[in-house]
């Protein structure tokens, strides 16, 4: 006979976690009670601390996750961490299944020499730093210098470089961190240049993020004349497979070769290019980075890869950002694939090992079930994949057998403070009015102690 009342646990609060909860709630109905802890205070994961704060239009899917958040028989545990304030034991003991979607937290190594000097910073730090994310705002960054270099050219380097870019009349429309916008207002940066192993056609940025560095009040979007035209590989693929999106990139970047510039700052994409040492200068801070320039050859898989030359050039650099990929970090009791960087599973059924068996009741979505690919949306599908292998377990009676099975009993394990989804919405009510006053989306909390503040109020 099937289980009559489900409970779930949930661990993190990012899209993917929102989503599966969405997808458990529709294919349940009311048997099913889902729990969400959060280690942070504030829920919607990089949502909130990853997405840039000049681009709002993509933060409004927050709006689909309060309806999710709006069922009864949901609740949200902020500043409860895994590992520390409830055990898998705790869970188990607890849930007939959990879901881990805590994401890629952590950024890849380049692994060369100089990585670790004053001023080397890795994207994530700078992206939750302006992004008021709680863990990151005691950071400092040192931005009186002129010139930056920022390792990798996806989106993720594209929102570096052009928070780096934005006037204080841009920044003052964004939601981006107070202490940020003051920091960055006094820059002295004058010069960014964007480091790509491979050439145009094979840059990981997407057209309309480009577009976005064109059209910057106070800075010019350039690129080398000879390294914006696609070698001859690239051409006799294209022509092989034409593909509309990578020849209007290509035909955007051969634009920025042409552009005479007339703004204070610029932005420079170099391509064919890879790091082989960040140098120091006095006291151990950054100086240059030295790149090896490449050529394109045909891998064993068919894809064009670069090959080092004996080509040498040292880029001067006051700070150097690091955005080559994200990646997984072990959550404790759970099998964790060092080389992937994520959980080892199968449709989401986390499994022992890659390629073993089945954990009962353990199951996980999200960046952290398949690695960092994908936009937002992605996850819905990921989440909804997981969520019916959750399901045909649950009609075939293949759950955890919790020893509490009162919905009430978690509350006994948690003696901290943490904050609701209710306290959320106040906290969440708070910023957008502070932000209206001053005509931005909203002004962040950057304080944990502010939001007790706030929810101590608003009561």
């Amino acid at each position: 006979m099937s289980l009559k009342t489900i409970k779930i646990a949930i661990v993190g609060s990012g899209p993917a976690a929102f989503y599966a909860a969405e997808h458990l709630q529709k294919k349940l109905g009311d048997r099913v009670f889902i729990d969400m802890f959060e280690k942070l205070p504030t829920p919607h994961g990089l949502v909130r601390s990853g997405v840039a704060p000049d681009h709002q239009k993509i933060k409004t899917v927050a709006k689909v996750y309060d309806k999710i958040a709006s069922n009864s028989q949901f609740r949200f545990f902020g500043l409860v961490e895994f590992g520390n304030h409830v055990t898998l034991e705790d869970l188990r003991s607890h849930y007939h299944q959990i879901i881990f979607a805590t994401g890629a937290q952590t950024d890849k190594k380049m692994g060369i020499p100089g990585e670790e000097l004053i001023g080397s910073h890795t994207a994530t730090e700078f992206v939750a730093w302006y992004n008021s994310h709680l863990e990151y705002t005691d950071i400092s960054f040192d931005f009186s210098g002129k010139k930056v270099v920022i390792v990798g050219v996806g989106n993720v380097a594209v929102d570096v470089a052009r928070i780096l870019s934005l006037t204080e009349s841009e920044m003052r429309k964004t939601d981006i961190a107070d202490y940020a916008l003051e920091n960055l207002a006094k820059s002295g940066i004058r010069e960014i240049q964007m480091l790509g192993r491979r050439g145009p056609a094979q840059a990981a940025f997407t057209n309309p993020e480009l577009r976005e560095l064109e059209n910057l009040e106070d800075a010019d979007l350039l690129t080398l004349a000879e390294e914006a035209e696609p070698d001859p590989l690239t051409l006799t693929e294209l022509e092989r497979k034409p593909n509309r999106t990578t020849q209007t990139k290509i035909d955007l970047i051969k634009k920025a070769s042409k552009r005479i510039p007339s703004k204070s700052k610029k932005i420079v994409i170099r391509f064919l290019v890879s790091p082989i040492e960040i140098i120091a200068g006095e006291n151990n801070r950054v100086k240059s980075v030295k790149v090896v320039k490449n050529r394109l050859h045909v891998s064993d898989d068919g894809s064009l890869r670069p090959r080092p030359t004996n080509e040498i050039e040292e880029i001067p650099a006051d700070l150097v950002f690091r955005s080559v990929g994200y990646r997984g970090i072990p959550i404790k009791g759970v099998p964790f694939d060092e080389n992937s960087g994520i959980i080892p599973n199968e449709r989401g059924r986390v499994l022992d090992k890659d390629g073993g068996k089945p954990l009962l009741g353990l199951y996980t979505t999200g960046w952290i079930k398949r690695g960092p690919t994908g936009v937002i949306g992605t996850n819905k599908k990921d989440s909804g994949e997981t969520a019916i292998c959750m399901v045909e377990d649950i009609d075939s009676e293949n759950t955890l057998c919790p020893e509490f099975t009162s919905t009430e009993s978690i509350n006994a394990l948690l003696k901290e403070k943490h904050i609701s989804y209710s306290e959320w919405l106040k906290v969440d009510s708070f910023e957008k009015g502070e932000g209206e006053k001053q005509g931005r989306p909203r002004v962040k909390i950057t304080r944990l102690e502010k939001i007790f503040e706030v929810l101590k109020e608003v009561q």
